[in-house]
């Protein structure tokens, strides 16, 4: 039975502002979230299970109203960050899964550290950035005649361990997602360049028994790396080497690869150190780039693009880039081939083989 159209054009959706005002007050939610990571809320739900909220409220040792307070455990519930059973004065508040996982500080799976940074440094920042559009400088602590950005990092110890755990914390999802993806069967040695903690080369090693890994950055960086390794027992097969990756040469190794180091530079610097990779390597080595890398038609990837932004609110002349931007980079540089490999949520390893 053939079924007749009417003639007449479905009506068209009806204009709404939802999603305009979703993000307009995106920063309400995300201060949310940061803030009960500041105060170590879910850390503490993971050790007691289960609390009132009287009971977290004299914890965290805070004097806002007790409402307030309900509106604020409240809405980490309706985000899904906390569960509820009860209501207000007879509610009991404790983890959701994935914050049980991943935001409770005693748990080695915790992802919390770049959190704690886009809280002390980052959202602060963010509230510039239109005059970071509008003169192209960043907004950092350099803007009021401070240090350059790593300098300043790496000279105060309790910032670079926040900056440290700021690393680990956003790559771990795709250090363990290339340890387990990339066919490491052809190849012995592995190199991290600007390794910080160490956690790629560990994730590496953890996941091919056959694979010697080496994390690779500055001085101050060695300590905490090595405890790292340690706290892994792995120190027979992943070791801690200090060095300027633009001043000293590579350590040797069958693949190289660089976490969230690319986006830190103009393209200048971004192509001397792919070539930098390229001579230290041998014929048949690996040069891999694990960033949010941005989709060619600048589409589907918001997350790289707004990494993108975060690299001119830190650095001035630092982005994020495509797949297309990588071949070019990799072929100037004498690659033979490359390859795109997703990894975990919007990030992406871009691959170059010799």
């Amino acid at each position: 039975m053939k079924i007749q159209s009417s003639g007449t054009a479905a009506p068209a959706a009806m204009p709404t502002p939802e999603t305009i005002m979703q993000i307009g007050s995106g920063f309400w939610a995300s201060k949310i979230l940061l803030t009960a990571i500041k105060f170590e809320l879910f850390t503490l739900l993971a050790q007691k299970g289960s609390l009132s909220g009287k009971d977290i409220k004299a914890s965290l040792q805070l004097n806002c109203t007790d409402r307030h307070f309900f509106d604020f455990l409240d809405v980490l519930s309706s985000f899904g960050f906390l569960q509820r059973e009860g209501l207000l004065e007879t509610a009991q508040y404790s983890n959701g899964t994935d914050t049980n996982t991943f935001l409770d500080k005693n748990k080695p799976s915790y992802i919390g550290g770049i959190l704690e940074m886009m809280n002390n440094r980052l959202y602060g920042f963010w509230g510039n950035l239109d005059e970071a559009l509008q003169t192209g400088n960043a907004q950092n602590e350099t803007k009021d005649g401070g240090r350059p950005v790593f300098e300043a990092i790496y000279s105060d110890p309790t910032v670079l361990k926040e900056f440290v755990n700021a690393m680990s914390g956003i790559q771990k999802g795709n250090f363990m997602a290339l340890a387990q993806q990339f066919d490491f069967s052809d190849y012995h040695t592995f190199l991290d360049v600007g390794g910080s903690a160490g956690i790629l080369s560990l994730m590496v090693a953890q996941h091919n028994a056959h694979m010697h890994c080496t994390t690779f950055d500055l001085p101050p960086v060695e300590p905490i790396a090595a405890e790292t390794i340690q706290n892994f027992n792995l120190s027979e097969r992943v070791k801690a080497v200090s060095g300027d990756f633009f001043v000293d040469p590579f350590p040797k190794a069958d693949i190289i690869a660089m976490g969230n180091i690319l986006h830190d530079w103009d393209e200048t610097t971004k192509v001397q150190l792919i070539q930098k990779a390229y001579d230290s390597l041998p014929e048949g080595g690996v040069f891999i780039a694990i960033e949010a890398v941005i989709d060619n038609e600048r589409k589907v990837n918001p997350f790289g693009m707004m990494m993108s932004l975060n690299m001119l609110i830190e650095t001035g002349k630092g982005f994020d880039y495509t797949f297309d931007d990588f071949n070019r980079w990799a072929s100037q540089a004498g690659f033979k081939s490359t390859k795109l490999m997703p990894l975990a949520g919007p990030a992406s390893a871009a691959i170059a083989f010799k």
